[in-house]
C-alpha cells in the first residue's frame, strides 16, 4: 500500500471520479474473519465523519445484545478500489471500532495491536516492522462450486509449469495485489502439491496485519475466478507439509534498526537478543493466538518443516526462531510457528508483547540450537532446556490463561471471549468420533 496519505476530500473526489458505487467498511472479528458493512456512495461522507453505526452483538466475540451499538472509524490510509469488480466499482476502508461514548472498543483486534505498538513507542521504539509469509493451498471445486479435497496440481517446491497448474491463478493473484498497491517480493510453489506462498514487502505492524487480511480476501476471490478454492487452513492434508505464516520482525528507533549491532558476530544487538528471549519465554502461552485452531497442532509435528520446539538458531530451520542472513537495516528475527489461521492483529500484538517483556526485563537468550532438534531424544532436549510447543489447543489455552504478560496484551474483554470460543471449539472436537477411530477400532474390538 503506497505511502499516499489520503484526506477525506481526496477519498470523496476519487470515489466520484472513479464511479465507485459501494464502499465496504471492513473490520476483523476476534477469530480473524473479515467482516464488512457495505454502504452506497451516498453514505460515504457520513462514514468518513465516523458516524456509521453497526450492531456489534451479531459479531463473533464482540458484545452482548444490550450493549450492541458500535461506531466504525475508517482509517483513511486503507482506502483502495477493488480491481475485480467491473460494473459499478467497489472500494474498501478498514475501520477501527469505537463505543458510542467515543472510547476505542476494547475487543477490537486492530485496537489491541495499536495498544501493543503504543507500549513499544513508550519504550522508545518508533516502529515494529513485519514481513509476513502466509502460505495457502489451492483445491479444485466441484460442479456446485464447493471445495473438494482434490489438489489442483502435483507440483513441488519452486516447480515451474506445466507441473504447477496453480501458476496462472498465482500470477493473477500477484497482479491483483500489485494493482492494490502491494509490493510483491516473491511468489512460488511451496513444498507440498497444491501449496503456494506469496511474500510481500515488510511494512509497519499495523499495515502488515491489514495487508494479511486484504491478501486473504484477494487470494480467495481470484482462486474462485479460476474455479479453485484457496484455503489458509494450517494442515489440510495428512502426510504433507502444512501452511505456515512465518513472521519476520524487527524494531526500529527512527531510521535505525534496533536489532542490528555491527560488532556482534551474528550482527544482533542486545535488544534483539532480549526480544528473542522474551518471545521464547512466552511462546507456549501465545501459541493459542498464533496457532488458534484444533488443526493448527497437526501442523506443529516433527518431519514437515514446521517448528515444534521452542529454540532459536541462525542456520537451522527446525527451531521456532531463525535469524535470516541479511544484516544492517534488514537484520530481523523470523518467528516460524504462527499459521495463517491466526488473527494477524492479535498474533502480532502477543509476539510484540512477549518481545518487549524480554527487553524490559533484560532476559538472557539461551544458546542457539544449531543441530537438528528433530533427531534429539527427549532427554537431550530437556538437558538443553528446549521445551516443546503445546501439543494441542487445550494445552495452549491452559498456558495462555496462566500467562500475565500475554493476557494483559489481549485485555480482559478479548481474552474472555477468545478463551470461551476456543474452549467450545476444542470440546466439540474432543467429543466427536472421527473416521480414523472407526477405521482403527470398529473391527478390531
Amino acid at each position: 500500500m503506497s505511502h499516499t496519505i489520503f484526506t477525506k476530500e481526496d477519498i470523496l473526489r476519487i470515489a466520484k471520479e472513479e464511479n465507485v458505487r459501494f464502499i465496504r467498511l471492513q473490520f476483523t472479528d476476534l477469530m480473524g474473519s473479515v467482516k464488512n458493512v457495505e454502504i452506497p456512495f451516498s453514505q460515504l461522507e457520513k462514514a468518513l465523519d465516523n458516524k456509521m453505526m453497526f450492531d456489534g452483538s451479531s459479531i463473533e466475540g464482540y458484545v452482548r445484545i444490550e450493549e450492541s451499538d458500535m461506531y466504525l472509524y475508517p482509517d483513511l490510509d486503507t482506502w483502495v478500489i477493488f480491481p475485480w469488480v467491473t460494473e459499478g466499482k467497489v472500494a474498501r476502508l478498514i475501520c477501527d471500532i469505537y463505543l458510542p461514548d467515543g472510547r476505542p472498543f476494547p475487543g477490537d483486534p486492530r485496537g489491541i495491536l495499536k495498544s501493543a505498538l503504543k507500549q513499544a513507542e513508550e519504550m522508545g521504539f518508533t516502529a515494529m516492522n513485519v514481513g509476513p509469509e502466509p502460505e495457502f493451498f489451492l483445491f479444485k471445486t466441484d460442479e456446485k462450486g464447493n471445495p473438494t479435497t482434490e489438489l489442483n496440481d502435483q507440483g513441488g517446491y519452486f516447480d515451474l509449469a506445466p507441473m504447477d497448474l496453480g501458476e496462472n491463478c498465482r500470477r493473477d493473484i500477484v497482479l491483483t495485489l500489485e494493482e492494490m498497491g502491494f509490493e510483491i517480493e516473491a511468489s512460488h510453489h511451496e513444498v507440498a502439491p497444491g501449496q503456494h506462498e506469496i511474500d510481500f514487502k515488510y511494512a509497519d505492524a499495523l499495515k502488515a496485519a491489514d495487508q494479511i487480511q486484504t491478501f486473504k480476501l484477494v487470494v480467495k476471490t481470484v482462486a474462485r475466478q479460476h474455479g479453485l478454492h484457496a484455503t489458509f487452513m494450517p494442515k489440510p492434508m495428512f502426510g504433507m507439509n502444512g501452511s505456515g505464516m512465518h513472521c519476520h520482525q524487527s524494531l526500529f528507533k527512527g531510521e535505525e534498526n534496533a536489532f542490528y549491532e555491527e560488532s556482534d558476530k551474528l550482527g544482533l544487538s542486545q535488544t534483539a537478543r532480549h526480544y528473542m528471549a522474551g518471545v521464547l519465554r512466552h511462546a507456549r502461552a501465545f501459541a493459542a493466538i498464533t496457532n488458534p485452531t484444533v488443526n493448527s497442532y497437526k501442523r506443529l509435528v516433527p518431519g514437515y518443516e514446521a517448528p515444534c520446539y521452542v529454540a532459536w538458531s541462525a542456520s537451522n530451520r527446525s527451531p521456532m526462531i531463525r535469524i535470516p542472513a541479511s544484516r544492517g537495516l534488514s537484520t530481523r528475527v523470523e518467528v516460524r510457528n504462527p499459521d495463517p489461521a491466526a488473527n494477524p492483529y492479535l498474533a502480532l500484538a502477543v509476539m510484540l508483547a512477549a518481545g518487549l517483556d524480554g527487553i524490559k526485563n533484560k532476559m538472557q537468550l539461551p544458546p542457539p540450537t544449531d543441530r537438528n532438534i528433530y533427531v534429539m531424544s527427549e532427554e537431550e532436549r530437556e538437558e538443553q532446556g528446549i521445551p516443546s510447543l503445546p501439543l494441542n489447543l487445550k494445552q495452549a489455552l491452559d498456558e495462555l490463561i496462566r500467562n500475565d504478560v500475554i493476557c494483559e496484551a489481549l485485555g480482559d474483554h478479548a481474552l474472555a471471549h477468545f478463551y470461551e470460543l476456543k474452549e467450545i471449539e476444542y470440546d466439540m472436537y474432543r467429543t466427536q468420533v472421527h473416521q480414523w477411530e472407526r477405521d482403527q477400532y470398529l473391527s478390531l474390538y
